[in-house]
């Protein structure tokens, strides 16, 4: 306390123009009197202090702790917070993975590659000169690189979001002498070329290993089902996982729980009905089959996200009449549910319930309340149950406070949120980019740029590095304020750091070149996106389009309209990209036609989430996916 009232005077006397007294220690450098003059209220002020300085407080505490990497190029200095970022030239660091892989991807501990010949590859892979296919395999075929595993899955976590440059490499390498099978290599190609729906591509490279030695195992399969349930293509997901039962290939023991990642991988996305159906029709099969525990927890769970208490309440009384024992992971499942749909007082009296049969609530069981205790801003309430935590041999964990953090800044309480902060660390817990990052949507969300520039400097200065998340809210609170020059150099530090741009990055960046009027740099991300395999969304190609007519760049207009044809989603929708330009009569049948296939849409659609599914995937695609899988039999014969 001694601390922050020394560091609120200095402010207070710096801000009206008084000297500070010799005794007083200047506060944080980016706490200097140009940034406090845009800060609203003393609250506020004080509340960013508060924060910036426990971030000095952990690091002062423990030096020798870093939980990420090392400085920033965002340089500050007293009283100018923000300033012109030099250009880094340094090697890149070892990338943390951005997704987690499948259980059977493992990573070497120590990196058995040398970093220059990362760092060739990775600038072969960023040209947005090359294009995929034989000019960057003629582009590699001159690097003369040799790819080990290591640099692999180092390459793919750090281009995770272009998938075409990932494989033409993984291609490429496949002809060279050099090259030895990797099966985490293998299941991470498949898990890019899945991810952006280039499932031709990925049933391609699996049906070629099938009758090798060096096969698939069933995460391959696992990963499929997945990417297909994610894509909203639900008949490819169940044909997926049914081709690979009958397979006799093995994996880490996913042959008991292939049929649960079915179900769970259907609920996440949505689609509990067909999840539902499929599991009774399985049932009605095999009398003898008796379904464990999790296959029940997944099916209440997808009822729960799809906000449906009554059926979830009669799977319930379905689960008690055959006599199946709830476990504590069930009763935790029906906690969240509830207090997901609101119903915080009936999960509480559910906790009591399970005292009574004799199962005792954890962590995982109370967590779920402390949040929807939290995000309805009943922060007494949700106190009370940290009480009860606290008498738990386990007690809180990291995410009890991480729940506490978002509810106080989705309440605006930002020094709240400071003090929920301060206690985590001074009870042995480390803030981890998810606690830091919601203080950086309460930035994002009110536009406070220069205090979210400010923490953002001050954590990487104490040796945190961002995580995606970081960087996406930094870069859309920039957008949205008009901040292109920050804008780019908070990408230039996300790409330096490993991260690669995704759809919604590159899609707010396109947008605020558009706004900016800096029509060529639209289009030349525009292009880089469709060459590393990342489709734009339609409304930012219309609005480009539109913008560049307007300006009578027709030449820039002519080239936008080329990439999307070539694209494998351009007939989406009926006329959508037309070469000869838009007159009002095909407007106004493009314009019938698409009303018509959405109230065709609109009527077959059981939730709005379905139409999210059905925004993407073209039937032409769907199709394809159905044919491919019909003929696979045929291909292992």
């Amino acid at each position: 306390l001694r601390t922050l009232r020394i560091q609120e005077e200095f402010c207070t006397r710096t801000i009206h123009g008084h000297k500070p007294h010799k005794n007083l220690n200047p506060p944080l450098s980016l706490c200097g009197a140009n940034a406090m003059k845009t800060l609203n209220s003393t609250h506020i002020r004080r509340s960013i202090i508060s924060l910036t300085s426990l971030v000095s407080h952990l690091t002062t505490k423990n030096p020798t702790f870093k939980l990420f990497s090392t400085q920033s190029w965002l340089k500050s200095t007293r009283g100018k917070p923000l300033m012109k970022l030099p250009k880094l030239n340094y090697p890149p660091k070892q990338p943390t993975p951005l997704f987690s892989p499948p259980p059977s991807t493992h990573q070497p501990e120590t990196p058995n590659y040398c970093p220059t010949d990362f760092t060739t590859l990775s600038e072969i892979l960023r040209d947005p000169t090359i294009p995929p296919g034989p000019a960057l395999e003629n582009a590699l075929d001159r690097a003369g690189i040799e790819v080990n595993e290591c640099m692999f899955l180092q390459l793919f976590n750090h281009f995770d979001s272009s998938p075409k440059p990932l494989f033409t490499l993984y291609l490429w390498a496949e002809k060279k002498e050099w090259f030895k099978f990797s099966l985490p290599v293998f299941n991470a190609v498949v898990n890019a070329l899945g991810k952006e729906r280039e499932f031709d591509s990925a049933w391609n490279l699996i049906l070629d290993r099938l009758n090798s030695t060096e096969r698939p195992n069933l995460g391959t399969f696992a990963i499929m089902i997945r990417r297909y349930s994610r894509a909203g293509m639900l008949l490819p997901a169940i044909r997926t996982y049914e081709f690979s039962t009958n397979l006799e290939i093995h994996g880490l023991g996913l042959e008991d729980n292939l049929f649960e990642i079915l179900l769970d991988s259907l609920c996440k996305e949505g689609h509990i009905r067909e999840a539902s159906d499929y599991f009774y029709r399985r049932k009605g099969k095999d009398l003898n089959w008796s379904p464990s525990i999790r296959v029940y927890n997944i099916l209440l769970n997808g009822w729960f996200r799809s906000r449906k208490l009554k059926k979830a309440e009669r799977l319930w009384t379905e689960m008690k009449k055959e006599g199946i024992k709830p476990s504590v992971v069930t009763y935790g499942t029906l906690v969240e549910g509830l207090c997901r749909m609101r119903r915080v007082e009936m999960a509480i009296e559910l906790i009591d319930e399970m005292k009574e049969e004799g199962i005792h609530p954890n962590v995982v069981v109370y967590n779920p309340v402390i949040d929807a205790l939290g995000e309805a801003g009943r922060f007494k309430e949700a106190s009370g149950m940290m009480e009860r935590l606290l008498v738990l041999e386990s007690g809180p964990t990291l995410s009890t406070y991480n729940s506490l953090v978002k509810g106080f800044c989705k309440a605006g309480d930002i020094a709240g949120a400071s003090k929920i902060l301060k206690m985590m660390i001074d009870r042995g817990f480390m803030p981890t980019p998810t606690t830091y990052n919601y203080f950086f949507r309460y930035f994002s969300k009110f536009g406070k740029i220069e205090e979210g520039l400010n923490l953002y400097t001050k954590l990487i200065e104490s040796g945190y590095v961002a995580d995606r998340l970081t960087y996406h809210l930094l870069v859309k609170m920039l957008c949205e304020q008009d901040r292109l020059d920050l804008a780019l150099q908070i990408i230039q530090e996300m790409r330096t750091k490993g991260f690669d741009l995704d759809l919604a990055t590159s899609t707010m960046l396109i947008h605020l070149f558009c706004k900016m009027h800096q029509f060529d740099e639209a289009v030349e991300w525009f292009h880089d996106m469709i060459r590393r395999g990342v489709v734009p969304q339609y409304l930012t190609y219309q609005r480009l389009c539109n913008d560049l007519a307007k300006q009578g760049m027709n030449d820039n207009a002519e080239k936008l309209r080329n990439m999307m044809v070539s694209t494998p989603y351009a007939e989406k929708l009926p006329n959508t990209y037309i070469r000869d330009g838009d007159t009002s009569h095909s407007r106004r049948k493009s314009i019938i036609a698409k009303a018509e296939e959405m109230s065709n849409i609109i009527q077959t659609c059981r939730s709005p989430r379905q139409l999210i599914k059905r925004r993407t995937p073209p039937e032409n695609a769907v199709l394809s996916a159905n044919q491919l899988i019909e003929n696979i039999s045929e291909r292992v014969e």
